[in-house]
C-alpha cells in the first residue's frame, strides 16, 4: 500500500511521541486522516525500545540531578515540574485503559521503587536536605529517608553486601515509582491506530526532506525504503518525532525557528544481569550523584528492568560517542549537520564544555574491568561472569545558540514550533519518553490552541483529568489522579 497525496496530519518516526500524538488527534477528531512514517522495519526500535531507553518513568523521585542545591537550599522547581509531567502520562495511560484501546497494563509498567543513594559525608548532608525540601511538596509525599545500615540492608539488601559499618551511606525510597517497557506501550499505541480507517502506518519509508508547498502546507518526499520508490506527500500540519533526525529534518523545512540548534550525539552502554540469584536482591531503580562533567543521562544507577515479562539488572549507562544521531544511522549524520548557521553554536558549547568532552574520551575508553570497578560502588561482590555488556540507544543533545557563549549545550526535552503553527519537532533527550502526554499536549496547545478552546477541551479533560491544574497546589487532586492510575495501570505500590 502506498500513502496517498494528501493528509491532514503527517509524523515522522514511529516512536512513543508519535504514537502518542497520533492517539490523542485521533482521539480528539476521529476524522483526521493521519500518516505515520518508519524508516525502520517495525515501530519502537530506536530510542523508544526497552533495551534503547532507561525505563524509569521519570517522577523525579531518585534523579538528584533535578533537585540542585543552591546557596545552601534545595531547589525543587525541576522535581516538581517533572513530576507533574509524569502523572499526565500516567493519567493519559489510564484513560487508554479504561476506553479498552489499550490492555493488559503489566506488559508496558510495573510498580519499582524509585530511590537515591549516596556515599560520604557531603553526599549525606544533601540527601538528607533534599528529603526535607521535597518532602514539603505534596507531589514527594511517602518518600522514606535512612542512613541506618540495618534499614538499607531491608531495602536493598544486594548493594548492601560487604559494606563496612564505618560506610557513610544513605538512600530515599518512593515506593510510587514505576518501570516502564516504553518499546511495548508504543506498540500497543500504534497496533491500535492500525485498527481506525483514518490513520496509516508506513514503515521502510524514510522522510528525506520537508519543503513549505507555499499554500500553507508541507510536502514531504517519502522513501520507500523496500519497494525502491519515491513519491511527494502533501500534509497539512508536520510533526517530527525521529529522535536524532528530528535536527536535520527541522532544518530541512527552513523555518526560522530551526536556526542556529545543533546535535551532540552520545551513546550509552550497560552492564546487564540477568543472574536470579542477582535479581532477586533488587527490587529497585537506585540512582547516585553524577560525577563532574557528566551529563545527567549518564548519572550512574542500578536498575530492576521488566522487559517482555523478564527481569534484569541494568547498570551505567557508560557514555560513548558517536557520530551517529541514531543507533541505525549513519557516521556521516554529524558531519552533515554543520552549516553556517550553526557552526557558532557548536564549536561555543564544545568551547565551554571541555569538562564533557573530557569525560566522554574516559569513558570511551573503559575497558570491561573499568567498568566492573564502578559497578562494585554499587555492588560490593560484583563478578565479572554475571555481568555482559550491552549497547543501549543512541541520543542527541541539543545545541542552542546563546548570545555570550555562541553556543549551549541543553540537557532537556524541547518542543520547536514555528509561527505558523503547522509544523513542530520534539528535540532533546532525558527526561523523553516518561514526559510523552505532557509534550505532546505542548504540541496540541501551541499548535490547535483554537481547537482546544472551541471543541476539544471537555475530551482532553476527560483524557486527563488534571488538565490545566497545577497538582502541586491541589493535594486533594494527587491523591485522587494517583487512587486512579493505581487502580486502571494495576500498581501495587
Amino acid at each position: 500500500m502506498n500513502p496517498k497525496p494528501k493528509y491532514d496530519v503527517a509524523l515522522v518516526g514511529a516512536g512513543i511521541m508519535s504514537a502518542t500524538l497520533a492517539t490523542m488527534l485521533h482521539e480528539l477528531d476521529p476524522t483526521l486522516e493521519i500518516a505515520i512514517f518508519e524508516r525502520l522495519g517495525e515501530v519502537a526500535k530506536e530510542s523508544s525500545s526497552a533495551w534503547n531507553n532507561a525505563g524509569t518513568g521519570h517522577s523525579a523521585f531518585c534523579e538528584l540531578n533535578y533537585t540542585p542545591e543552591k546557596d545552601g537550599k534545595i531547589d525543587i522547581t525541576k522535581a516538581e515540574y517533572i513530576a507533574e509531567q509524569f502523572e499526565v502520562s500516567k493519567q493519559f495511560w489510564s484513560y487508554l485503559i479504561h476506553k479498552g484501546i489499550i490492555d493488559s497494563p503489566k506488559e508496558f509498567i510495573n510498580s519499582c521503587s524509585h530511590m537515591s543513594f549516596v556515599f560520604g559525608e557531603k553526599g549525606v548532608e544533601y540527601l538528607k536536605k533534599r528529603h526535607e525540601a521535597l518532602q514539603k511538596s505534596p507531589l514527594f509525599q511517602g518518600m522514606e529517608y535512612s542512613d541506618d545500615h540495618e534499614q538499607l540492608s531491608e531495602w536493598i539488601p544486594l548493594m548492601m553486601q560487604k559494606r563496612m559499618a564505618t560506610d557513610q551511606l544513605a538512600a530515599t525510597k518512593m515506593d510510587l515509582g514505576t518501570d516502564v517497557d516504553f518499546g511495548n506501550l508504543t506498540c500497543k499505541l500504534i497496533d491500535h491506530l492500525k485498527t481506525t480507517e483514518s490513520v496509516e502506518v508506513f514503515t521502510y519509508h524514510e522522510i528525506k526532506e520537508i519543503d513549505a508547498d507555499g499554500k500553507g502546507s508541507w510536502n514531504l518526499e517519502v522513501n520507500d525504503r523496500k519497494n525502491l520508490h519515491k513519491q511527494t506527500v502533501n500534509a497539512d500540519f508536520v510533526f517530527i518525532g525521529a529522535g536524532g533526525y528530528a535536527l536535520p529534518l527541522l532544518e530541512s523545512s527552513g523555518i526560522e525557528e530551526s536556526e542556529g540548534y545543533g546535535g551532540f550525539p552520545v551513546s550509552g552502554q550497560w552492564l546487564v544481569t540477568t543472574n536470579p540469584e542477582l535479581v532477586e536482591k533488587h527490587h529497585a531503580k537506585v540512582y547516585t550523584q553524577a560525577t563532574v562533567g557528566a551529563p545527567p543521562m549518564s548519572v550512574p544507577h542500578l536498575d530492576l528492568r521488566i522487559i517482555e515479562g523478564k527481569k534484569a539488572l541494568l547498570f551505567g549507562p557508560f557514555a560513548g560517542f558517536s557520530t551517529k544521531f541514531l543507533k541505525e544511522g549513519s557516521y556521516l549524520d554529524l558531519p552533515e549537520s554543520v552549516n553556517f548557521k550553526n557552526i557558532r553554536s557548536l564549536f561555543g558549547a564544545w568551547w565551554h564544555n571541555m569538562p564533557l568532552t573530557r569525560y566522554l574520551i574516559q569513558q570511551v575508553t573503559m575497558s570491561k574491568s573499568q567498568r566492573m570497578s564502578h559497578l562494585r560502588d554499587f555492588v560490593k561482590d560484583a563478578k565479572d561472569e554475571d555481568w555482559e555488556l550491552k549497547h543501549a540507544g543512541q541520543r542527541v543533545q541539543i545545541i542552542k545558540k546563546d548570545r555570550f557563549e555562541g553556543g549551549r549545550l541543553e540537557f532537556g526535552t524541547e518542543v520547536v514550533v514555528n509561527k505558523e503553527k503547522n509544523i513542530a519537532s520534539l528535540l532533546g533527550a532525558s527526561p523523553g519518553a516518561s514526559t510523552s502526554a505532557f509534550a505532546m499536549i505542548m504540541v496540541l496547545e501551541n499548535c490547535f490552541g483554537e481547537k482546544i478552546k472551541t471543541d476539544w477541551k471537555e475530551k482532553l479533560e476527560e483524557m486527563i483529568p488534571s488538565y490545566g491544574k497545577k497538582l502541586a497546589e491541589n493535594p486533594e487532586l494527587i491523591q485522587q489522579i494517583r487512587d486512579y492510575s493505581k487502580d486502571k495501570l494495576q500498581l501495587e505500590y
